[in-house]
């Protein structure tokens, strides 16, 4: 790994645990073990370390929804396969995350939200689609309409006044909100392949 990955890599954990706001460039320094100046070497100021750290998150998430695409063989496994992921990725993400990159970081907000249109709205949308086609999904459901609808779900649940942590469990607000999304979509054909699937995957579904 160069020292340019892991200054990427520390600085998304810390902005991960701490929020983007509340970590300096001190903060980065002394967690890696280097002087300011090496990081100053490699991103010329935390804007630019900000956008960096925004633009590897999202390209490797890019990477995991297509593996999962390409593993799995119907739109329901999909679904479940990419929100276990997505719950893998945001546990113990800071809930004032995305309010600093709005506020303090516009370029990486921007970022996000590109990818939120290209990447995770249009992916969805195909699997849906995939879903009706497999007769999974009721045919009388838009694709277009419910991509959205769960895309900013996703985006509300991890807001720090939507859902406070100290009032809720994190990861059962994920599963209660993905549950009855899921059970909005489905078929009686694909209610019974959903229930089979929970059933054969009760542990990791927990």
């Amino acid at each position: 790994m160069t020292v340019e990955e892991k200054i990427i890599q520390s600085s998304h954990q810390l902005f991960m645990q701490f929020s983007v706001k509340s970590i300096t460039m001190d903060d980065i320094a002394r967690d890696l073990s280097i002087s300011k100046k090496t990081i100053y070497q490699y991103f010329r100021d935390k804007n630019d370390l900000v956008l960096q750290v925004t633009r590897d998150h999202l390209e490797k998430e890019k990477l995991e929804i297509r593996a999962i695409k390409e593993s799995t063989s119907n739109a329901i496994e999909t679904l479940i396969e990419e929100s276990l992921c997505l719950r893998k990725n945001i546990t113990g993400m800071n809930p004032s995350l995305l309010f600093d990159l709005k506020k303090y970081h516009q370029q990486a907000w921007e970022l996000y939200l590109d990818c939120k249109q290209t990447v995770y709205i249009s992916s969805l949308k195909e699997t849906l689609e995939k879903g009706v086609e497999e007769g999974y999904f009721r045919q009388e459901i838009d694709p277009r309409i419910l991509a959205v609808l769960r895309v900013e779900q996703i985006q509300m649940s991890l807001e720090r006044f939507t859902y406070p942590r100290d009032q809720f469990e994190f990861k059962e607000v994920q599963i209660q909100l993905f549950d009855h999304f899921l059970h909005g979509l489905v078929s009686e054909k694909g209610r019974k392949l959903l229930n089979k699937y929970k059933k054969d995957h009760v542990e990791t579904l927990k």
